[in-house]
């Protein structure tokens, strides 16, 4: 890599640590290429990010961000899981080193609340923002509906009163 090439990635490196809301740092030694790209796949659907880049320059980029509690625990073949949901990253990265014991999740860091293997599993065990999102849209709506069910229950019992009544008129 050139000089610009590096001061590039420097730069791209310091506005994903500063705009992600977690990020998680694991070991990856050991992973296939295969593998590297399923975890890619996963971490692209629940829209996160997986990089693997240099130590010194992601620790370069780190100086000044919320993050950069993270900057020890870039020794070895790191790589760096972030995204925008706090929940994301970290369930995806949790869920993958269950299924495969060559990714060690080393610790992460949420805003600048530095995280620990626990914590990360901590926070991957929170449901995600969208499903919180779903609970409260109903939440919201169920005494809407339960308003609406009381308010066509007189309507009903008085329909069903009359139709016996007529029921009972046509039988006499």
């Amino acid at each position: 890599m050139d000089r610009t090439a590096k001061a590039d990635l420097v730069s791209t490196l310091n506005g994903v640590f500063t705009t992600s809301a977690v990020v998680v740092v694991a070991h990856y030694k050991g992973l296939t290429v295969a593998d590297m790209q399923k975890l890619r796949a996963q971490m692209k659907q629940a829209g996160a990010t997986v990089k693997v880049a240099k130590n010194s320059l992601a620790g370069i980029a780190l100086d000044g961000t919320d993050v950069a509690s993270i900057k020890p625990l870039l020794k070895g073949p790191t790589l760096l899981a972030y995204s925008g949901d706090p929940v994301a990253a970290a369930k995806v990265a949790v869920d993958f080193a269950k299924a495969n014991d060559k990714l060690v999740i080393l610790g992460g860091a949420m805003g600048k609340t530095a995280l620990n293997p626990d914590g990360v599993k901590a926070l991957a065990a929170l449901p995600s923002l969208d499903e919180l999102r779903g609970k409260l849209v109903g939440l919201i709506q169920a005494p809407a509906t339960k308003l609406a069910q009381l308010t066509n229950a007189p309507a009903a019992k008085l329909a069903r009163v009359f139709g016996a009544y007529a029921k009972k008129d046509e039988a006499a």
